[in-house]
């Protein structure tokens, strides 16, 4: 028989609803990516492109550290260390060398491809089975949507009152200060390659954490995990922004988790919907435009 449409839109909202804990525990774990393309973005004026290497280069580091027996926490640090150097990279190609801040992410991004294929040694690796930090989330079962929107949700909250407060100190407004006027910066005394290195690197460990909390919440690392992201970041960006503005420090911070939420949701809408998986990347794309 024939789909009527109000069995149809019946359908579609009953597996959207039963995807909505698995979409969320994703997109909290995204949601660092976001950050990590705001902060340039937006507090630096650096057009960044990092994220797309940085992000699976945090989940090679990770993926075999956890393969090696290392704890999945200092796991997630030392990626994040590999992430912040990464970012500093590509600051300082540009800084030094005099190249626009996107090709310079775009020469690092290249670059990073073939540094996490010497990390993990193959395409891909299993870290099934290893302990990850979403297992020790209390009264929770272990794997499931729950330990992990707790466990990055956490970690989330965390890491947005600790940037709310840097971004707030001296420090914090120095860097501010560089993205609004560089010149004017250099003048008033700031070190314009610390602010600039400091914080490119800042967005390239938090896009490093997003991909080391994703490998331990997939359980597998793969060496073509970002593609794509930088594009899916930038779309959650825009939907963040235009939700909660950007006016201040505080909605700035804000955008990028709001924004993770409620564009994984779409996409998760879009796939209940029945839209081809091919076509989400096109819908991105116009979607990001249309925010534009």
């Amino acid at each position: 028989g024939e789909l009527k449409p109000m069995d149809f839109l019946q359908n579609t909202l009953a597996s959207f609803v039963s995807l909505v804990p698995v979409t969320l525990a994703q997109s909290l774990i995204l949601a660092f990516v976001v950050l990590g393309i705001m902060i340039p973005f937006r507090m630096l004026s650096f057009p960044d492109l990092t994220s797309e290497g940085a992000f699976p280069l945090g989940g090679c580091v990770c993926g075999v550290l956890m393969a090696a027996g290392m704890s999945p926490v200092a796991a997630i640090l030392i990626a994040l260390i590999a992430g912040f150097l990464a970012g500093c990279c590509t600051a300082f190609i540009h800084l030094r060398f005099r190249i626009h801040t996107l090709l310079a992410g775009i020469l690092m991004m290249t670059m990073l491809y073939s540094i996490n294929l010497r990390i993990m040694g193959r395409s891909n690796l299993s870290v099934f089975g290893s302990t990850t930090v979403f297992d020790w989330v209390p009264f929770l079962q272990p794997g499931f949507p729950a330990s992990k929107i707790v466990m990055a949700g956490a970690i989330g909250l965390l890491v947005f009152i600790l940037l709310l407060y840097f971004f707030r100190t001296e420090k914090g407004t120095a860097v501010r200060a560089v993205g609004a006027n560089p010149d004017m910066a250099e003048a008033q005394g700031i070190n314009v390659w610390l602010a600039t290195i400091g914080g490119v690197g800042l967005a390239g460990a938090f896009s490093a954490l997003s991909g080391a909390l994703m490998v331990q919440s997939q359980g597998f690392a793969d060496v073509n995990i970002g593609l794509g992201i930088l594009i899916n970041g930038l779309a959650a960006l825009m939907i963040g922004e235009a939700i909660v503005g950007k006016q201040s420090v505080m909605r700035q911070l804000a955008a990028p988790f709001v924004g993770a939420i409620v564009y994984y949701q779409l996409v998760s809408f879009c796939l209940a919907a029945g839209m081809p998986p091919p076509d989400l990347k096109l819908a991105t794309g116009l979607f990001v435009l249309a925010m534009l």
